[in-house]
């Protein structure tokens, strides 16, 4: 089943929701970077709500940013997502291995450690919107709970998802994102709460085999749903070398001549997707006329 996300309004719209499957998102991502399975468990979290939020957005050319700077070993994550669906991430320590937590699964929380969760919308204006809070568990989906709750004013139940294979590969990633209307009834609000308290974890539901739409079904038992949208969800980096090269100009000529005069290629990495792009010293005496 190819990556997507539904977008569906309940109870009459007092309730509107996401969900998505990210098995090949998180595989791809994991694939670029090398993770470990707790580094895996953790971007993949970030990345499948970095997809869902950044859907929630209107204008074609509106940016989402999610950063985790945390004290623990995983040095942090970052995640940009478009509204299209599209989304990339990095961490900062993609080989970090610490014991299982106390139930015996992936200890994204202690890799994690404690830190903050900074929420950036690019969409366009002066001056992008941000909002950061506290970590309050460093499993991430309490985390955005607690940033809706805070910074939007929207009360939410998030809940995110990655199992991992014996080989460490991904075997299931998705999630989901509730959010109740201001103008929601108190027993609107309660029956949702019930709900949310009753699901499993998300992988467990993944395992059984639900789709984005029956997660919601799930979740919004009891209530009438219409699926408003459907979005196709991937692993996107838009980097090239052309994009590279302007950063390059950018530099000034005073660093490429010096690099030029090094005399060996020059090799630049993207965070986001890990892709290595070299300049060779022909070429950057190329962008070096360029430079003003």
């Amino acid at each position: 089943m190819k990556d997507y996300i539904v977008r569906a309004t309940a109870a009459g719209s007092q309730i509107r929701a996401f969900a998505a499957v990210t098995r090949e998102t998180v595989e791809t991502a994991r694939q670029a970077h090398n993770t470990s399975p707790v580094a895996t468990a953790a971007l993949g979290r970030l990345l499948t709500a970095g997809a869902m939020m950044g859907v929630m957005m209107k204008g074609d050319k509106d940016i989402l940013t999610l950063q985790i700077q945390g004290d623990g070993p995983l040095q942090g994550i970052t995640v940009t997502a478009d509204s299209c669906g599209r989304v990339k991430g990095y961490v900062g320590n993609p080989e970090v291995i610490i014991p299982a937590n106390a139930k015996g699964k992936l200890d994204v929380a202690g890799a994690i450690g404690n830190g903050i969760l900074n929420v950036i919308k690019d969409m366009g204006l002066k001056e992008p919107y941000s909002g950061q809070v506290a970590l309050q568990t460093s499993e991430i989906a309490e985390d955005l709970t607690y940033y809706f709750a805070v910074s939007e004013q929207v009360p939410s139940a998030v809940g995110l998802g990655v199992l991992m294979n014996k080989d460490n590969t991904v075997r299931q990633a998705g999630g989901f994102i509730i959010q109740v209307m201001p103008f929601a009834e108190e027993k609107t609000i309660a029956k949702l709460e019930e709900n949310v308290q009753k699901i499993q974890s998300v992988t467990t539901l993944l395992e059984e085999g639900h789709t984005p739409e029956s997660l919601l079904d799930k979740v919004l038992d009891g209530f009438d749903i219409e699926i408003t949208d459907t979005v196709p969800t991937e692993f996107y980096c838009n980097c090239s070398k052309e994009r590279v090269e302007k950063a390059l100009i950018s530099i000034g000529r005073k660093d490429l001549n010096e690099m030029i005069q090094e005399g060996i290629p020059a090799e630049l990495n993207c965070h986001f997707c890990n892709t290595n792009y070299v300049f060779s010293v022909e070429e950057l005496k190329k962008i070096l006329k360029k430079c003003k």
